[in-house]
């Protein structure tokens, strides 16, 4: 295959625009939060808690809207076996963030919090947060190979390059520009790269439809003409699976640090609501062109294109057929506002991914549970090591796993069993503790694997009702076991939690027995947030005198911001001494 130049010279201009904005973001925003004594790891993490709607609405939507979105969505509907019926990303994605903005968004910015992990960590204790923080680092990972996965495809198809080849480069980008300004770098790059996607796409679907190989697609969603009708269908027997998939996409994107990310960085808690209704209302419209480029592929009769006779469902090249359509089916011009903007435009959601791991990390993990008392510089300095150790976790995954739309599901999967009925206990479930969290963990997780993971050969030990062997010898699942094991994980965690506070209140174990310091304790002094305590009426001011302040950095301290202070409860979150709990 010959180099397509004008796709080679339309990925360097957009790179390089994209490099530049990044460096100017850096730049103009380098002493942000320095008056306000912000410190810079935080100004990193959550910028300076200013972005205004405009440049939020563009950063939210395009943290979703990146390649697993776009390159996803036109497979699913271009598959012959699936279609528009089960391309479920772009309205399960635009419901997750409702939702959130309805439910989530408020308490959590109003609260002053800097990552997704903090209310974990500061009710739960920190060995909790650790757990949690591995199923978090996993969705983040297996989202950002998604990504590179997806611009490593569309890179090979405009040049002759390897495909492993493209994966890395694309990385590497994405990485530097993610390392030189934090998250300002990231949601400035953010507005370039949807503007480029929108336009880009935009200008490519009427030309690909003018294609004389490129039969009505009003013909072909309803009928059989090179393939089976695009629009699709549910079967009755799939209908469990669909379920299942779409409250997965749906629950399951609620709680991801790429989100939070942007909310906690809302300069207000109403704006991080609305920054949610516009980023679902912005998926919704930038999923338009990727269906509409599926159903292109879906009606292409590709013996008449430059591509060849065989279809590229038959070639393993589902995958790709975003950037296939724009190659083959548009005039060079076109292609080179299609390819290149697409290429750029697809790291969109692989650096906010990168960025968001690498905050957790250094905040949650590294400061938090091992380092009270570092300093403000060795943080940064830890955030700069693993933004460049995730970037490569990501690669690697990106390298050895198949599907798109695979990696997508797979990424959300421990994310929406584990973390999100961990998340609706902190905010909204009155009196659970550590050892119902460790329950409710261990539940979803053992559920959830025993299911089994054709993406990673891992094999089921548990039959659900339903499941069959398909000629390949791997066992499929029709039950709705992922929404099962998240229910399970959410029963498991208030049951014990109470179990346990029954126990050891009522003396029936002893209180030595309190190994995770979770009911008796409930007065530490590690965890205790003096000013978040008595604003809530949870202890009086009489109560603080025996509290000894302690000259380290505590864990309470770092969840004690001037917006809880300054901006109304949420009368929806647990209001109980749970609060107090140490680890």
């Amino acid at each position: 295959m010959a180099i397509n130049v004008e796709g080679l010279v339309a990925i360097v201009i957009f790179y390089l625009l994209i490099l530049i904005v990044g460096i100017w973001a850096a730049w103009k925003n380098k002493n942000s939060g320095v008056l306000e004594g912000t410190d810079r790891s935080e100004t990193i993490m959550v910028g300076g808690r200013d972005i205004g709607l405009f440049v939020g609405g563009f950063t939210m939507t395009a943290t979703w809207v990146g390649g697993g979105y776009i390159n996803g969505t036109a497979e699913y509907v271009y598959l012959p076996d699936y279609g528009l019926a089960w391309a479920q990303a772009p309205f399960g994605y635009a419901l997750s963030l409702v939702v959130g903005g309805l439910f989530f968004a408020k308490p959590m910015r109003s609260r002053g919090y800097v990552t997704m992990l903090d209310p974990f960590q500061q009710i739960y204790g920190k060995r909790m947060g650790g757990l949690l923080f591995i199923p978090a680092l996993m969705g983040e990972i297996f989202w950002s190979a998604a990504i590179l996965s997806a611009l490593g495809a569309t890179l090979s198809v405009i040049m002759d390059m390897n495909i492993n080849m493209s994966v890395v480069i694309s990385a590497l980008i994405a990485i530097f520009y993610t390392l030189v300004g934090g998250l300002y770098s990231v949601a400035y790059t953010d507005v370039v790269q949807l503007f480029c996607i929108f336009v880009g796409l935009w200008i490519s679907v009427p030309s690909a439809l003018a294609h004389p190989a490129v039969s009505d697609i009003g013909v072909t969603a309803l009928q059989r003409v090179h393939q089976a009708a695009w629009l699709g269908r549910v079967d009755k027997r799939d209908m469990w699976t669909w379920v299942d998939n779409f409250c997965l996409l749906m629950l399951g994107g609620i709680p991801w640090q790429v989100y939070f990310q942007r909310v906690l960085s809302a300069s207000s808690a109403t704006y991080a609501q609305v920054l949610s209704f516009l980023a679902a209302f912005g998926c919704l419209v930038m999923a338009v062109p990727s269906v509409l480029i599926g159903a292109i592929g879906a009606s292409t009769d590709w013996n008449q294109t430059s591509y060849g006779a065989i279809p590229p469902k038959d070639k393993n090249q589902s995958d790709m057929i975003l950037p296939i359509v724009l190659q083959h089916l548009c005039p060079s011009y076109v292609s080179f506002f299609g390819l290149g903007a697409v290429s750029a435009a697809v790291m969109s959601s692989a650096d906010s991914s990168i960025l968001s791991a690498s905050s957790m990390f250094a905040r949650n993990i590294y400061q938090l549970a091992f380092r009270q008392s570092a300093s403000d510089r060795e943080i940064v300095w830890v955030m700069r090591i693993t933004i460049f150790v995730f970037g490569a976790l990501a690669t690697t995954m990106a390298l050895l796993t198949g599907t798109v739309y695979g990696l997508w599901y797979l990424s959300s999967d421990l994310v929406y069993v584990i973390i999100f009925p961990q998340l609706l206990c902190v905010l909204f479930v009155r009196g659970t503790n550590t050892y119902g969290s460790v329950a409710g963990y261990v539940f979803g997780l053992l559920l959830r694997i025993g299911g089994g993971e054709p993406y990673l050969k891992l094999p089921a030990f548990i039959h659900y009702p339903g499941c069959y062997v398909n000629d390949e010898g791997i066992l499929i699942q029709k039950f709705p076991f992922k929404t099962v094991s998240m229910l399970a994980s959410l029963l498991g965690n208030v049951l014990f939690s109470h179990l346990a506070k029954y126990l050891f209140e009522s003396g029936k174990l002893s209180a030595k027995y309190d190994v995770l310091d979770a009911v008796m304790s409930k007065h530490s002094e590690e965890i205790m947030d003096k000013t978040t305590l008595v604003n809530r009426n949870v202890i009086g001011l009489s109560e603080l005198a025996p509290v000894k302040p302690r000259l380290s950095v505590t864990l309470a301290a770092t969840f004690t911001r001037k917006e809880t202070l300054t901006e109304e409860d949420d009368d929806s979150s647990p209001d109980s001494p749970h609060s107090l709990k140490n680890e």
